[in-house]
């Protein structure tokens, strides 16, 4: 029989297995942070409250687990892990220097740290350190994001983006024609930015992120 520790129990391994805690986790995935508190997992009453299915559905999706790894971690079970690699981890400030990558928008050069990182199947992935304030709520200053330039990107996926003017930014993409691509912002105090295809040198996929 099915029990609501467990499905916290399952909640909780999906969080470290990702690095983070469970209102990282929360907070990765939209979700108000203290979504799976320890607090918010019983009712006043003092009885077990189960998850919702939204939360849980967001939660794969920002970490991009599946159902049956979420079923494998309720059994009790742990997914193997993966095998883990470095990727080098690039401020964001410095992104936007001339140099530090090629047309592809792969990282070119050395310098930087490394970090630790499970294989994700690109060898060319590298991680952003975040600064300032333009992809709050979401992201925060000193979070890291894990960007793949081999990954497929399609509408809806946070990207980063460098323009041909060497300008490095993270948005979310709206909508991508042949001529233009249409971009949000990640923090709704900044503006969004519709730029020509031919203004943009390159736009990768952002997998994931350490908070």
């Amino acid at each position: 029989m099915l029990k609501h520790a467990d499905i916290w129990a399952a909640i909780d391994a999906l969080a470290r297995d990702n690095g983070l805690t469970a209102s990282a986790l929360a907070r990765r995935a939209g979700l108000d942070p203290t979504t799976f508190n320890k607090s918010k997992r019983i009712t006043r009453e003092g009885k077990p409250r189960w998850p919702s299915t939204e939360s849980v559905s967001k939660a794969l999706e920002a970490t991009g687990a599946t159902l049956g790894d979420l079923v494998t971690y309720i059994e009790g079970g742990n997914r193997q892990p993966r095998p883990t690699a470095t990727v080098p981890l690039i401020g964001f400030a410095q992104a936007g220097d001339r140099g530090f990558f090629d047309d592809a928008g792969y990282p070119v050069g050395g310098g930087w740290d490394e970090i630790p990182f499970p294989e994700i199947g690109d060898a060319h992935a590298y991680a952003l350190e975040v600064s300032g304030d333009s992809m709050e709520p979401l992201y925060r200053a000193g979070d890291t994001i894990i960007v793949s330039p081999g990954a497929s990107v399609r509408r809806g996926d946070r990207v980063v983006v460098r323009t041909t003017a060497g300008e490095v930014m993270a948005k979310e993409l709206l909508r991508q024609t042949a001529k233009r691509i249409e971009l949000a912002s990640i923090n709704p105090a900044h503006p969004g930015r519709s730029l020509a295809t031919e203004e943009v040198a390159w736009m990768a996929r952002i997998l994931w992120a350490s908070q």
